[in-house]
């Protein structure tokens, strides 16, 4: 917390005046993160094919881990940090926040006219959780092309 008030230009305590912990915190950093990536879903232009929306959607992901300073999901690695505290607040914000991905998606395939766009929906949320942290580790983008074949395939079989 020093160092983050610092940072900011407060005093400590001006800082605790706000977030009375640092879990708070990092609970509304993340819950700010959130708000911005679902705003960016919102604008995302949505093509009404579905082989066209995946290959956007992975696309985009891809560019987006090219990005010099992408480190993966932010809230994929908050849960995992926080793996052994189950009450956090930040945890409950990721899992709203992917919550609310699915959902979206789930719409999108809907309006492409896919049979179970919730089951679709969520397993297409397990290539791209997949692909994301196989180019971190890797440094390599072919894992969303590699997803996207994928969720082609389980969409077209759906």
């Amino acid at each position: 917390m020093d160092d983050i008030a610092a940072r900011a230009h407060l005093t400590k305590r001006a800082l605790y005046q706000h977030f009375p912990s640092k879990d708070d915190l990092i609970a509304a950093a993340l819950a700010h993160s959130s708000e911005l990536a679902i705003e960016r879903l919102r604008r995302f232009r949505r093509p009404t094919r579905c082989d066209e929306l995946i290959d956007s959607f992975f696309t985009e992901l891809a560019d987006w881990a090219v990005k010099p300073r992408w480190s993966g999901s932010g809230f994929t690695r908050v849960v995992v940090e926080l793996a052994d505290l189950r009450g956090h607040p930040a945890r409950a914000i990721a899992r709203q926040h992917k919550t609310a991905v699915e959902k979206w998606l789930a719409n999108a395939l809907a309006a492409a006219r896919i049979a179970s766009p919730c089951d679709r929906a969520r397993e297409v949320m397990l290539l791209m959780e997949g692909a994301m942290v196989l180019m971190l580790i890797h440094g390599d983008r072919g894992y969303a092309k590699a997803a996207a074949l994928a969720a082609k395939s389980l969409v077209q079989k759906g």
